[in-house]
């Protein structure tokens, strides 16, 4: 089969490599599409190596159709899958832990499929089992026009959140305010510290928060909470210090959350997964969840996405496709 290899330079190449081995208690998928996370963008550059049995190329989300799979698993070959990897999703193939796999929801493609695992996944275990989100509070969602951000709106409104979202750019307000987003900051314009107070003197404070950039402001914004609120911290784009007011922190009960994915327990990612199939499948087959494309380029093209990622450009994500139909 084929992969992408990241080599020396950090260039990109389309390679042949040996077939996957299912190793026990694992489902060989035939891949279709792989959707483009920033994490790959990290890998490249050597900076977030694969999990130790995962696939040294890059890939965290893919779908397509069951080749292989144990006798005593729900899945057999021939079911379209999409599947939350550790790596290796930038292949033709992928051996992956059954437990890790999900249907693809009814009326989505492959492509729209693969876009869901990763950034699913890291919004539900962040808002529901980290932050215990509640109907009727308030989230915020750093990044909101990012694969994460677009699904932790759609999740927070879901558990029936009010939703401020920040974005760089008014092609990207416009596609909060399309997805229904109550309150949009675009932090070219505003600043998110005035729009914290301007929330909490309207009586709906920021309960929630999802971040992707920290840095320097985290600190102000943080004080800026809701009593009891929670700042889930899930990457650090904008820097890694900042400074906190503690008094703030006691007086006002907060949280401030560190969080990943990558690096939870199987038995944890199988549980997030079949969450997001008993709660969010079947809103996302009536269409009141949607996964939120950018642009659909071949595999062989995976540079060009990367470059998309980097530069900011997408609104949504970015889908690689193995095999032609995945779109």
């Amino acid at each position: 089969m084929n992969v992408i290899k990241v080599n020396k330079d950090e260039s990109l190449s389309w390679v042949e490599v040996a077939d996957p081995v299912c190793a026990s208690g694992q489902v060989l998928i035939e891949i279709h599409a792989a959707a483009v996370n920033r994490a790959d963008l990290l890998q490249r550059a050597g900076k977030y190596p694969p999990p130790p049995g995962w696939p040294e190329w890059p890939g965290l989300e893919v779908a397509g159709v069951v080749l292989e799979a144990p006798t005593d698993s729900r899945w057999n070959a021939g079911d379209r899958v999409c599947a939350l990897l550790g790596g290796g999703g930038y292949a033709e193939k992928v051996a992956v832990p059954a437990e890790l796999l999900m249907p693809v929801p009814k009326g989505l493609s492959l492509a729209e499929a693969a876009s869901l695992p990763e950034v699913f996944a890291t919004a539900w275990l962040n808002l529901v089992n980290e932050a215990h989100t509640q109907s009727g509070e308030t989230v915020f969602v750093h990044a909101g026009a990012s694969g994460v951000g677009i699904a932790a709106l759609q999740i927070a409104r879901h558990l029936g959140a009010r939703t401020v979202a920040s974005v760089g750019g008014e092609a990207k307000a416009d596609l909060m305010r399309e997805l229904g987003v109550d309150r949009v900051i675009n932090h070219h314009e505003e600043d998110v510290g005035a729009v914290f107070d301007e929330c909490a003197e309207a009586g709906h404070p920021v309960n929630v928060a999802l971040d992707c950039v920290g840095g320097a402001a985290l600190g102000d914004h943080l004080a800026k909470l809701a009593i009891q609120g929670r700042w889930v911290l899930i990457a650090t784009l904008g820097g890694v210090s900042t400074e906190l007011n503690l008094r703030s922190v006691l007086t006002r009960r907060l949280r401030l959350i560190g969080s990943t994915l990558r690096s939870r327990s199987l038995a944890e990612k199988e549980r997030i997964l079949s969450e997001l199939v008993d709660h969010l499948w079947p809103r996302m087959e009536e269409g009141a969840v949607r996964p939120i494309i950018h642009k659909v380029l071949p595999i062989q093209e995976a540079d060009e996405a990367h470059r998309i990622l980097k530069a900011r450009e997408n609104h949504g994500k970015v889908v690689l496709t193995v095999r032609d139909g995945a779109a």
